[in-house]
């Protein structure tokens, strides 16, 4: 019987479609392009080999090709009578994924794993702050996902992917000695590791290593294809210790090489959120706005995320919004929002039509009721989604309006009591004496 890398038997009999199939798994691990190319070769060893149609289907989404992703994922279930009970029920996690049913998707992985602990390929899709628990939108999430990763680590022991993922989740809640080492052994194991190298980015982030973070992704990032799905993303890392260390320019070539590049091969919303974080997070420490960069990502906003629904993309919208000045499309945005809250189809309730108009207050000048919105919704920011150095850029907004209005006293209790670590935020005003 034929194994993949995790010792889970696969149906099919031919080594070779087995051999792509474990490639194509540790490309989509690694966030390597070539995944799908890998599955090809599968399945032209094995046309009937249903989890390799599964495979490239996943791989199709990433890349944003969703009728080919419905046609692999219809002609995996067509061989799925074949198949074990593990691979039928891999199959169904991903069928609930890519009908758009998160819930359901959730909840069939938490049983899948229960009784195949070690499939990492439907593992991926809540092991991480971008995957089904991290963009829950619930209360409690980070805390959630390391309850989650934590009873599945013995399953896995040393294995480097799960030791990426494990130590970002630690990381994220504040316990950096237990994450190092996992992170560190996962890229020593495994150099070629995308996500291990995002996992450092963000140790180093979170523990303010700034000098450290700029070394290791100048040194990694060479070793990256371009066409990698976090390319952009780990770019963006970058530029932001850039803009820690106050070399907006070095920021700004890579806002415009990577980030920001019309090649951009990443998630349709990581090129919008990167940008217009970089961009804002810029104009908080005290550089001048650049309207015609704004324009642009308002129009790919307008194009490419027509509608509300994913609330990482969501906020990220609603801050290219207010910064074009356009109170008229932030409000536009916000009721769509509300539409799907009240509708009991957005899971992170009114945090994202707060902070939006936060945002567009912000941009008014109006930096008290900046204050009075942002400040209630702090202890829930989380469920916003994404990871603590994206959602810093509230907190920081926050700093920058306590400082405008010239309450220093209370700017001075935000920095005593953020997270240790990421203490120095690039704002505006902190140069002269504050905190």
């Amino acid at each position: 019987m034929l194994t993949d890398r995790y010792g889970l038997a696969l149906s099919t009999t031919v080594a070779a479609a087995r051999d792509a199939y474990v490639e194509g798994v540790d490309l989509l691990l690694t966030v390597y392009p070539g995944a799908a190319a890998a599955f090809d070769w599968a399945i032209a060893a094995d046309p009937a080999f249903a989890l390799a149609h599964v495979g490239k289907a996943r791989a199709l989404q990433l890349a944003g090709n969703l009728v080919a992703m419905r046609e692999s994922l219809a002609t995996a279930v067509s061989h799925s009578d074949g198949a074990s009970a593990r691979e039928q029920s891999h199959i169904d996690v991903f069928r609930h994924l890519f009908a758009g049913q998160a819930v359901a998707a959730l909840a069939a992985l938490r049983a899948h794993v229960q009784t195949w602990p070690r499939d990492a390929l439907v593992l991926s899709l809540a092991a991480n702050q971008g995957g089904l628990i991290g963009m829950s939108g619930l209360p409690g999430r980070e805390q959630g996902l390391l309850d989650f990763l934590e009873p599945l680590a013995p399953h896995y022991g040393e294995d480097w992917w799960f030791d990426a993922h494990y130590g970002m989740a630690l990381s994220e809640i504040g316990q950096h000695d237990a994450a190092r080492p996992r992170i560190e052994r996962s890229l020593a194991q495994v150099r070629r590791n995308a996500y291990g190298a995002h996992a450092f980015a963000h140790l180093c982030y979170e523990t303010g290593e700034g000098d450290s973070g700029i070394a290791f992704l100048r040194d990694w990032l060479p070793l990256y294809d371009r066409g990698g799905g976090l390319f952009g993303h780990l770019n963006w890392h970058l530029g932001l210790f850039e803009l820690h260390a106050g070399n907006l320019d070095g920021g700004l070539r890579l806002y415009n090489d990577a980030f920001c590049a019309d090649d951009h091969r990443g998630a349709v919303h990581q090129k919008l959120s990167d940008s217009a974080a970089f961009l804002w997070r810029s104009e908080l420490a005290g550089h001048p706005r650049d309207p015609a960069r704004w324009a642009k990502l308002v129009d790919y906003a307008r194009e490419k995320i027509p509608r509300p629904g994913f609330s990482l993309a969501d906020w990220h919208v609603a801050l290219a919004f207010a910064a074009s000045g356009d109170d008229a499309a932030v409000e536009d945005w916000i009721k769509g929002i509300e539409a799907l809250v009240e509708a009991g189809r957005y899971p992170s309730g009114a945090t994202i039509p707060t902070v939006a108009r936060a945002f567009a207050a912000f941009q008014r000048g109006d930096d008290a009721a900046t204050i009075d919105l942002i400040v209630p919704m702090l202890p829930d920011r989380e469920r916003m989604g994404g990871s603590r150095a994206q959602v810093d850029l509230v907190e920081a907004t926050l700093l920058r309006a306590y400082l405008n209005a010239g309450r220093e006293t209370e700017a001075r209790r935000l920095l005593s009591e953020r997270r240790p670590g990421p203490a120095i935020l690039p704002v505006a005003g902190l140069e002269q004496g504050v905190g």
